[in-house]
């Protein structure tokens, strides 16, 4: 079976500001990679639904979800701030919507086998959002909003979610903290954005505070030592990546020197461990990645490998 890449419209035009980083080319630049490396033909494009409030619900507050709801502007020209660094326009709560529908349909494509894994080319980007707050560009956190779907509509009861983003996924710890149907393995450059994370004390929490200029080498072994035999003794029955690219080289974002064979090989451990404990199923959200050529390079990659050529 070939890969499920599930995006929308609507997250083309969401946009922060003329210089924004986090902007649409982002996507197109993923589009493009695509197409000229030949992957293009190995997935099966599906359109993102809308997340319901209700799914939305299962790890945010009531009242925040009202609250984005409520700051949407309804005017094309409009603007609304609703954290120091994230924004949004006219089109930002349909994209916003349709970015944590994206992460539920890729948990519903696994689970009922279409696929064996899915690639969510989604933004605004969801792992700093938290319980109660917008954070580092994200409004709702997609892919817990798709983790909270599979335990709850699925009924699964154990999930490895594996941020590799080059920034702690703040938002996602919060929302599963102490929950021990999910083990969470973040790692981040510290310190950093969002200062959080090198002192986390919960039983099901696995992260790798890194220190700047961390190379390939430097993060397979820590890899190798902290994340690997957790996530075996784990058994999980799906994984779930946060996927972020800002670690690579060329993106001046963040100081790690990671490059596309890294990102290979991480997402070839995490396909391994999904075939022997999860029926081969995985489902990744787009997080981070900020040089579009690098970005699109490594989601080429990183869809590559999910296919799996065993």
């Amino acid at each position: 079976m070939n890969l499920a890449f599930i995006s929308h419209q609507a997250c083309r035009k969401h946009r922060m500001g003329a210089h924004h980083p986090e902007c649409p080319e982002r996507l197109h630049a993923i589009q493009d990679r695509l197409i000229a490396s030949g992957m293009e033909m190995l997935v099966t494009h599906y359109d993102a639904p809308a997340a319901s409030v209700e799914q939305l619900a299962q790890v945010h507050s009531a009242d925040y979800v009202q609250a984005i709801l409520d700051a949407a502007p309804r005017a094309e020209d409009v603007l609304v701030w609703v954290d120091g660094d994230t924004a949004m326009n006219h089109h930002s709560l349909e994209a916003a919507l349709h970015a944590a529908g994206a992460a539920t349909l890729g948990v519903d494509l696994v689970m009922s086998d279409q696929h064996h894994a899915a690639f969510c080319c989604v933004r605004p980007p969801g792992h700093h959002a938290g319980r109660r707050n917008a954070a580092g560009f994200c409004l709702f956190n997609n892919l817990a909003v798709g983790a909270a779907h599979a335990l709850g509509h699925h009924g699964l009861e154990r999930i490895a979610i594996i941020d590799f983003d080059v920034h702690h996924g703040d938002g996602t710890e919060e929302i599963f903290r102490d929950d021990e149907r999910v083990l969470f393995c973040s790692s981040f450059q510290h310190p950093f954005y969002p200062g959080s994370g090198a002192n986390s004390k919960a039983s099901n929490v696995v992260n790798l505070p890194l220190p700047r200029l961390t190379d390939g080498t430097a993060f397979k072994t820590a890899v190798q030592t902290a994340w690997l035999p957790r996530i075996d003794a784990f058994a999980p029955q799906l994984i779930m990546i946060s996927a972020g690219f800002d670690g690579h080289i060329e993106d001046d974002m963040a100081q790690f020197n990671l490059r596309e064979l890294d990102y290979a090989w991480i997402t070839r451990e995490i396909h391994r461990l999904a075939v022997k404990h999860a029926q081969e199923r995985v489902v990744s959200c787009l997080e981070g990645g900020y040089s579009l050529s690098a970005l699109g390079r490594c989601v080429s990659t990183h869809i590559d490998e999910l296919i799996g050529h065993a």
